[in-house]
């Protein structure tokens, strides 16, 4: 018996060594460690969570489409220029055309010549009679052939100004274009992009609120299950003193080899279920770090990981279905849905309706024709007024704003029904807070009447007036009173959280 007192001092002394060797590396490992409260484990979210980034780059895109949607109303000025180049001229006169033009003269004087056969017998004859006239035939067939081979030039300046030489066509044009009247359909989209701008809007509180509400219970998760692991820990030490113990009485021959093999089997589950707590602690920290936007393999250390007992004293939240009725972003994605398909109704009712338009412009191009036909650039200007409207169209807009007004009612029932749903949501939120401080008391008392039952069956069982199976019941039943006290503390802090959500108020 004194060896085995000498034992059991000797193992106390130990444990207290190792337990300070332990406090110091968690003091060192503090130190290399992130410590977040849930505060900042909040903000982290909301700032690097990749989720939310691309819920803010939905709501910049609808910010920036309603931006566009409010020039709509606004002039626009078109440019628009094209260039061309033909692998062949284009001809007004025929190839026959060209050459009868070329030869006018030569043609003219061959048919006079031909057409006046007597005129030139009559000349021969007087030539014959009066020799000293030749000279002034001479010269008029002179004058003849050089009026010939000016209408032959003359024909040839015809050709060359009706050559187009347009194989290079270019032109360009500016047109300017100022709505007047679209049936309604600016303003109607107007307002439309910015119901969409609010919706997405909404749609990332409603995700924020989501991401806010994963955080903290993930945060929650990790200082229970890091409770539970001081708590197996525990657990494991007190089995392991249990065994050194009955080892003691086995060797005293005061205990049976069958009672040492039932706690080396509980001393086996203790270990297996702190290994089990170690690896969900791992994988909860890695979530956390997840919807942080930190590294998955980041040390993070929480600061209320090391409580003993998590802190309920937060007082109810105040407010009833109003309050969430005007908080929760679900309801106000709903009602810019509404919104839009009013517009969206609006929109296809403008379609069926009269445009009007001011529209100018000016255009250029090369060749030209406002000078005859030019190898240049010239151009015009035009101001004028559009109008159009459609006139029959068998009921096509009949049928389309039916199709809209029932798109706007779904939504409306679906607000309606989720008023309801809403309503009844704070309402289990409410019980749950409620059952869940219930919890807390009932597990409170619970573990003083199994921290006094441990007292006991260890006093027992080292006067050996108790059994070890005695014992080890109320081992077991002092785990499972820590346990649920743990349990029911961070189902306050959820409950609470689950509140401040279905109210609109976690953000």
């Amino acid at each position: 018996m004194r060896k085995g007192l000498f034992l059991r001092h000797n193992s106390d002394a130990m444990k207290r060594i190792a337990a300070l060797l332990g406090l110091i590396c968690i003091i060192i490992g503090a130190s290399a460690q992130n410590v977040l409260t849930l505060q900042e484990c909040r903000e982290m979210a909301l700032r690097d969570n990749s989720s939310l980034a691309a819920s803010r780059a939905v709501v910049l895109q609808k910010s920036a489409e309603h931006d566009a949607a409010t020039t709509n109303a606004l002039p626009k000025v078109t440019l628009t220029a094209t260039y061309m180049r033909l692998g062949r001229e284009i001809s007004i006169l025929s190839d026959g055309q060209k050459a009868a033009l070329n030869h006018l003269g030569d043609n003219l004087l061959t048919s006079l010549q031909q057409r006046m056969p007597n005129l030139m017998a009559a000349a021969q004859d007087i030539l014959q009679r009066f020799p000293e006239l030749s000279g002034l035939l001479t010269a008029v067939q002179g004058k003849a052939q050089n009026f010939a081979d000016a209408l032959n030039s003359a024909g040839q300046g015809v050709v060359d100004a009706f050559s187009t030489d347009n194989r290079n066509m270019g032109g360009a044009a500016i047109l300017l274009t100022q709505p007047i009247y679209m049936g309604g359909k600016i303003r109607a989209y107007n307002r439309l992009t910015d119901y969409s701008a609010r919706l997405a809007a909404e749609q990332l509180r409603a995700a924020e609120e989501d991401v806010l509400l994963d955080v903290e219970t993930a945060y929650w998760q990790v200082v229970s299950l890091c409770a539970k692991k001081k708590l197996a820990e525990d657990y494991l030490a007190m089995l392991r003193h249990l065994e050194h113990d009955v080892e003691l009485m086995v060797e005293n021959e005061v205990a049976t080899r069958a009672t040492l093999l039932t706690v080396s089997v509980k001393v086996d589950e203790a270990e297996m279920t702190l290994l089990k707590v170690e690896d969900g602690l791992t994988l909860s920290r890695m979530l956390l770090c997840q919807l942080c936007g930190l590294p998955l393999d980041t040390p993070v250390r929480l600061a209320d990981e090391d409580l003993d007992n998590v802190s309920i004293a937060e007082q109810p939240l105040e407010g009833d279905t109003t309050l969430a009725y005007a908080n929760r972003p679900e309801l106000r994605q709903l009602e810019m849905a509404t919104y839009i398909y009013k517009e969206k109704e609006r929109i296809v009712a403008a379609d069926f309706r009269p445009n009007i338009a001011l529209v100018a412009g000016a255009a250029f191009a090369t060749p030209s024709l406002y000078n005859g036909f030019e190898n240049r650039l010239r151009g015009n200007w035009a101001v004028g007024v559009t109008f159009s409207m459609p006139l029959w169209n068998w009921h096509e807009g009949r049928y389309k704003r039916k199709a809209a007004r029932a798109e706007g009612l779904v939504t409306s029932l679906r607000l309606d029904d989720a008023r309801e749903k809403i309503a009844l949501q704070v309402r289990q939120c409410r019980f749950r807070v409620t059952e869940a401080r219930r919890r807390v008391q009932l597990s409170l008392h619970n573990l003083e009447r199994a921290d006094e039952n441990l007292r006991i069956a260890d006093l027992g069982h080292r006067e050996q007036v108790i059994a070890t199976s005695d014992v080890l019941q109320a081992h077991t039943a002092w785990l499972q009173a820590h346990s649920e006290k743990i349990d029911s503390q961070v189902e306050v802090r959820l409950a609470q959280t689950a509140l401040r959500k279905a109210l609109g108020m976690l953000d």
